[in-house]
């Protein structure tokens, strides 16, 4: 087990589109306990996309269990997803590991059915809503080679300089 690098904004990598995943192997296994250790290890981290550690496979986590009084499915293991529905559209301010400076205000859906293999590469459907449903359009972004400065209300009034807290 291993916590991967983060890559980090502006680096050019982090605008890659992934692959989907073809192998449900012990290699695979073992990236997924390596990725989801890595967004344990983060400050508030609840998802994580393989590309955000140079891995550009359709794969991310997500598990904001550790939210109370959040509706959620438990952690996540999201292989090669794809959204099959989307209602309501809210704003709300995003954070991201490879954006550790900022913050912003973005629209997502607020709610969303998907559908993705577990790490078994069985065929699963869930229903997100709320902050659940924010996280895994955020993470699944990352798939597609966007980050949450890419959909930004406005760059103008809708960036924020992240707060740093004294402990």
């Amino acid at each position: 087990m291993a916590i991967l690098d983060i890559l980090k904004y502006p680096d050019e990598a982090l605008k890659q589109v992934s692959e989907p995943v073809e192998l449900f192997d012990e290699q695979l296994q073992n990236f997924l306990v390596d990725l989801e250790e890595t967004m344990r290890a983060g400050p508030g981290g609840v998802g994580i996309a393989a590309p955000q550690v140079g891995y550009f496979k359709r794969i991310a986590i997500v598990d904001v269990s550790s939210k109370p009084k959040i509706k959620h499915n438990g952690c996540m293991i999201l292989i090669n997803p794809e959204i099959k529905t989307w209602e309501g559209m809210k704003i709300g301010r995003e954070g991201c590991m490879s954006v550790p400076d900022y913050t912003g205000n973005v629209i997502r859906a607020e709610k969303i059915t998907l559908q993705a293999c577990n790490a078994q590469g069985e065929v699963i459907d869930y229903e997100c809503t709320g902050y659940e449903a924010r996280a895994v359009q955020h993470e699944l972004d990352h798939l597609d080679g966007l980050l949450f400065l890419d959909r930004l209300v406005s760059r103008r009034t809708d960036l924020f300089k992240r707060k740093v807290y004294k402990k």
